[in-house]
Protein backbone atom coordinates (compact mmCIF):
# COMPACT_ATOMS: atom_id res chain seq x y z
CA UNK A 1 0.00 0.00 0.00
CA UNK A 2 1.01 3.24 -1.00
CA UNK A 3 1.07 6.37 2.16
CA UNK A 4 -0.27 9.32 0.43
CA UNK A 5 -0.80 12.86 2.00
CA UNK A 6 -3.96 15.03 0.43
CA UNK A 7 -4.84 18.37 1.43
CA UNK A 8 -8.42 18.90 1.54
CA UNK A 9 -10.07 22.18 0.99
CA UNK A 10 -13.67 24.26 0.49
CA UNK A 11 -14.87 27.77 0.60
CA UNK A 12 -18.25 27.55 -0.56
CA UNK A 13 -21.74 26.18 0.73
CA UNK A 14 -21.69 24.74 3.95
CA UNK A 15 -17.78 24.00 4.16
CA UNK A 16 -18.13 21.28 6.97
CA UNK A 17 -20.41 19.06 5.50
CA UNK A 18 -18.57 18.95 2.47
CA UNK A 19 -15.37 17.95 4.48
CA UNK A 20 -17.36 14.68 5.59
CA UNK A 21 -18.57 14.34 2.17
CA UNK A 22 -14.74 14.34 0.62
CA UNK A 23 -14.33 11.75 3.45
CA UNK A 24 -16.39 9.35 2.14
CA UNK A 25 -15.70 9.87 -1.37
CA UNK A 26 -12.08 8.98 -0.48
CA UNK A 27 -12.76 5.75 1.52
CA UNK A 28 -14.57 4.77 -1.16
CA UNK A 29 -12.92 5.52 -4.27
CA UNK A 30 -9.27 6.07 -3.13
CA UNK A 31 -8.56 4.42 0.12
CA UNK A 32 -8.75 4.18 3.64
CA UNK A 33 -8.34 7.37 5.27
CA UNK A 34 -5.60 6.44 8.04
CA UNK A 35 -5.07 9.49 9.86
CA UNK A 36 -6.96 13.16 9.52
CA UNK A 37 -5.60 16.56 11.06
CA UNK A 38 -7.71 18.99 12.86
CA UNK A 39 -9.50 21.58 10.46
CA UNK A 40 -8.49 24.88 10.03
CA UNK A 41 -9.87 28.40 8.81
CA UNK A 42 -7.59 29.60 6.31
CA UNK A 43 -7.48 32.87 4.57
CA UNK A 44 -7.66 32.41 0.53
CA UNK A 45 -3.88 31.99 -0.63
CA UNK A 46 -3.28 34.14 -3.91
CA UNK A 47 -5.96 35.85 -4.25
CA UNK A 48 -8.72 38.24 -2.26
CA UNK A 49 -11.70 38.59 -2.18
CA UNK A 50 -13.37 35.03 -1.42
CA UNK A 51 -14.33 33.37 1.63
CA UNK A 52 -11.94 31.71 3.89
CA UNK A 53 -11.51 28.02 3.83
CA UNK A 54 -11.86 24.65 5.61
CA UNK A 55 -8.48 22.89 5.23
CA UNK A 56 -7.21 19.85 6.49
CA UNK A 57 -4.97 17.35 5.33
CA UNK A 58 -5.40 13.36 5.51
CA UNK A 59 -3.09 10.55 5.25
CA UNK A 60 -4.79 8.15 2.87
CA UNK A 61 -3.49 4.30 2.72
CA UNK A 62 -4.11 3.32 -1.13
CA UNK A 63 -3.05 0.64 -3.85
CA UNK A 64 -3.90 3.39 -6.90
CA UNK A 65 -0.77 4.94 -8.82
CA UNK A 66 0.02 8.43 -8.90
CA UNK A 67 -1.81 9.35 -12.34
CA UNK A 68 -5.09 7.19 -11.40
CA UNK A 69 -5.19 8.80 -8.09
CA UNK A 70 -4.92 12.69 -9.43
CA UNK A 71 -7.78 11.08 -11.46
CA UNK A 72 -9.96 10.03 -8.85
CA UNK A 73 -9.36 12.82 -6.80
CA UNK A 74 -10.29 15.43 -9.80
CA UNK A 75 -13.71 13.33 -10.40
CA UNK A 76 -14.33 13.67 -7.04
CA UNK A 77 -13.93 17.25 -6.68
CA UNK A 78 -16.46 17.26 -10.09
CA UNK A 79 -18.78 15.27 -8.37
CA UNK A 80 -18.96 17.96 -5.79
CA UNK A 81 -19.36 20.73 -8.49
CA UNK A 82 -15.65 22.35 -8.66
CA UNK A 83 -15.55 23.74 -12.14
CA UNK A 84 -11.96 24.89 -12.83
CA UNK A 85 -12.50 28.08 -15.04
CA UNK A 86 -9.97 30.44 -13.06
CA UNK A 87 -7.17 29.73 -11.31
CA UNK A 88 -7.59 30.05 -7.21
CA UNK A 89 -11.21 30.75 -7.67
CA UNK A 90 -13.75 29.75 -4.33
CA UNK A 91 -14.45 25.87 -5.04
CA UNK A 92 -16.97 23.15 -3.10
CA UNK A 93 -13.57 21.37 -3.35
CA UNK A 94 -9.74 21.22 -3.52
CA UNK A 95 -8.10 18.16 -3.27
CA UNK A 96 -4.39 18.29 -3.52
CA UNK A 97 -1.72 15.81 -3.49
CA UNK A 98 0.91 16.67 -1.42
CA UNK A 99 2.95 13.58 -1.84
CA UNK A 100 3.04 10.00 -2.37
CA UNK A 101 5.28 7.52 -0.32
CA UNK A 102 8.88 9.40 -1.27
CA UNK A 103 8.71 9.94 -5.16
CA UNK A 104 9.36 12.49 -7.47
CA UNK A 105 7.18 12.59 -10.20
CA UNK A 106 7.00 15.82 -13.06
CA UNK A 107 4.74 14.97 -15.80
CA UNK A 108 2.30 16.84 -17.68
CA UNK A 109 -0.63 18.18 -15.09
CA UNK A 110 1.10 15.98 -12.04
CA UNK A 111 3.99 16.78 -9.78
CA UNK A 112 5.01 15.36 -6.82
CA UNK A 113 5.46 16.93 -4.33
CA UNK A 114 3.26 19.54 -4.61
CA UNK A 115 5.20 22.33 -5.79
CA UNK A 116 3.56 25.13 -3.75
CA UNK A 117 3.30 23.18 -0.08
CA UNK A 118 6.20 24.78 1.24
CA UNK A 119 5.33 28.20 1.03
CA UNK A 120 1.10 27.69 2.51
CA UNK A 121 1.21 27.78 5.84
CA UNK A 122 -2.24 26.28 5.86
CA UNK A 123 -1.12 23.21 4.19
CA UNK A 124 1.94 22.72 6.19
CA UNK A 125 0.39 23.23 10.00
CA UNK A 126 -2.44 20.34 9.29
CA UNK A 127 0.53 18.18 7.87
CA UNK A 128 3.09 18.85 10.56
CA UNK A 129 0.36 17.32 13.15
CA UNK A 130 0.53 13.83 11.00
CA UNK A 131 3.97 13.70 10.53
CA UNK A 132 7.17 16.20 10.79
CA UNK A 133 9.23 13.80 9.71
CA UNK A 134 8.58 12.97 6.24
CA UNK A 135 11.53 14.99 4.21
CA UNK A 136 10.63 16.40 0.98
CA UNK A 137 12.51 14.51 -1.75
CA UNK A 138 13.59 17.84 -3.20
CA UNK A 139 14.26 20.34 -0.90
CA UNK A 140 15.71 17.69 1.89
CA UNK A 141 14.07 19.62 4.74
CA UNK A 142 11.42 17.53 6.92
CA UNK A 143 7.70 19.23 7.53
CA UNK A 144 8.65 20.95 10.84
CA UNK A 145 11.57 22.70 8.82
CA UNK A 146 10.02 23.54 6.11
CA UNK A 147 6.92 24.56 8.29
CA UNK A 148 9.46 26.98 10.54
CA UNK A 149 11.12 28.19 7.16
CA UNK A 150 7.47 29.38 5.48
CA UNK A 151 7.28 33.17 5.12
CA UNK A 152 3.18 32.71 4.36
CA UNK A 153 1.59 34.55 7.13
CA UNK A 154 -2.12 34.57 6.26
CA UNK A 155 -4.64 33.17 8.82
CA UNK A 156 -4.52 29.53 9.93
CA UNK A 157 -6.75 29.13 12.65
CA UNK A 158 -7.77 26.21 14.27
CA UNK A 159 -11.07 25.02 14.49
CA UNK A 160 -13.54 23.67 17.10
CA UNK A 161 -16.48 22.22 15.36
CA UNK A 162 -19.63 20.56 17.29
CA UNK A 163 -20.30 17.09 16.31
Amino acid sequence: MNTVYLSIGTNMGNRAANLELVHSLISRNIGIVAKESNIYETEPWGVEGQENYYNQVLCVKTALEPAVLLHKCQVIEQKMGRSRIVKWEPRVMDIDILFFNDLVVKEEGLEIPHPLLQERNFVLKPLAELTTDWVHPILNKNVQELLEACTDKASVVLLELAD
